[in-house]
């Protein structure tokens, strides 16, 4: 614990110097979002109270509040400390094979036949990057306490907006804020919890967390987000050495339910008001989890060969946590049925083989795509503060 902490230190006092495929799915207005505990067009107002720091560096209205100001603490650096990338670079995936590594993670994201990857070894110094991929404005953000990796469209009330890192936490997920009006977001739920926009829901969009490989074996042509950000951070480097094996850092949350250790890694989903999570240790053992949940037919995939981004000092050199993708398993009216065979998965109807990322690669349907599901990666203790209400599946 003590190493984890002295990483943690530095990389504080770092962040605070800072200076395409055919049939590729569209995202639409319609696209899922993890719905909230409390309606988000239905904010529950507390009281104006006193607020326990210092105001002078935010035009925030502080008067508008959904959680008490004691449950918001300080990460240790102020507003922007760790900087927010707005105007990123990227690379082709050519280039990024010189400093990346296959087995390292990488956020992949696509709209209108764009594909970029955002490696981990980059976002845990910046934790947001505000882009536009294929006209879309999104914020790619990730929070390290937390091991959270989220894409939200940025558009707030009909307009597009930056993000910024307010170096505040609750429950030790990363508190975001919006340039427009300043008001603070919950990263984890994607909800404004203080200021004019509070109970505003941002929109999730469907991404995946997977190795910088099969990211690259899928889009060749894609892009890849550039170390050149215009800060000097030590980029590959983690910061937060065994943190994915230790307990919650900056945690003042409820008691993590279930038998799950804290920073067990989860795959989660919400469909309806019923939330479900797939821990990693047995969709590494099953490697296809073949569900329906509220009347939703969905597929799991787990694959391995990618790289723990919160284990060793090198993330390259981090533990093999493996990478997930959540399907519908309908396709064409069809519902599938999938297997492993071999390293390989296959649906029972066709024979197809599948990627990780949800891409018929042979067989009948080579070249079809399985409709994305949003799910979030997280560490359980970070989703269960928030939805303590989960499921947790357990091997059939």
């Amino acid at each position: 614990m003590k190493t984890i902490l002295f990483a943690f230190g530095a990389m504080l006092v770092l962040a605070a110097c800072a200076t395409t495929n055919p049939g590729t799915p569209t995202i639409s207005a319609t696209a899922n979002r993890l719905p909230t505990a409390a309606p988000a067009d239905a904010p529950t107002l507390l009281p104006e109270e006193a607020v326990p720091f210092s105001q002078a560096e935010w035009k925030t209205n502080f008067k508008k509040h959904t959680l008490p100001f004691s449950e918001i603490i300080s990460g240790g650096v102020p507003k922007d400390g760790i900087p927010a990338l707005g105007q990123p670079r990227f690379v082709s995936t050519v280039d990024a094979s010189a400093w990346l590594k296959d087995s390292e993670p990488v956020i992949s994201f696509e709209n209108n036949d764009s594909a970029r990857a955002y490696p981990l070894q980059i976002l845990i110094w910046h934790e947001i990057v505000n882009d536009t991929v294929g006209g879309l404005p999104i914020a790619v953000t990730f929070c390290p306490l937390c091991n959270s990796s989220i894409v939200f469209d940025r558009t707030v009330a009909g307009e597009a907006t930056t993000f910024g890192t307010t170096g505040k936490l609750h429950y030790s997920d990363l508190v975001m804020y919006d340039r427009a009006t300043e008001s603070w977001w919950q990263q984890l739920t994607g909800v404004a919890i203080v200021g004019d926009r509070v109970g505003t829901q941002l929109k999730f969009l469907p991404s995946q967390v997977v190795a910088f490989g099969d990211f690259k074996a899928r889009f060749p042509d894609g892009q890849v987000l550039s170390k050149e950000t215009g800060h000097s951070r030590a980029y590959g480097q983690n910061p937060y050495v065994g943190y994915d094996a230790s307990t919650p850092f900056l945690y003042n949350g409820p008691p993590t339910p279930g038998t799950l250790h804290p920073t067990d890694c989860i795959v989660t989903l919400v469909i309806g008001d019923t939330a479900m999570a797939y821990p990693y240790r047995v969709l590494a053992d099953k490697r296809v989890v073949n569900d329906t949940l509220a009347g939703q037919d969905l597929v799991v995939f787990w694959k391995g060969g990618t790289n723990s981004a919160l284990d060793a000092r090198s993330i390259a050199s981090g533990r093999d946590i493996g990478a997930t993708g959540v399907f519908n398993r309908n396709v064409s009216g069809k519902r599938l049925t999938f297997v492993t065979d071999g390293d390989k998965i296959k649906d029972t109807e066709t024979g197809t083989e599948w990627d990780i990322l949800g891409r018929g690669i042979s067989g009948a349907l080579a070249g079809q795509q399985l409709a994305p599901l949003v799910h979030g990666n997280y560490f359980w203790f970070a989703w269960a503060a928030f939805r303590p209400d989960t499921r947790i599946y357990e091997a059939q």
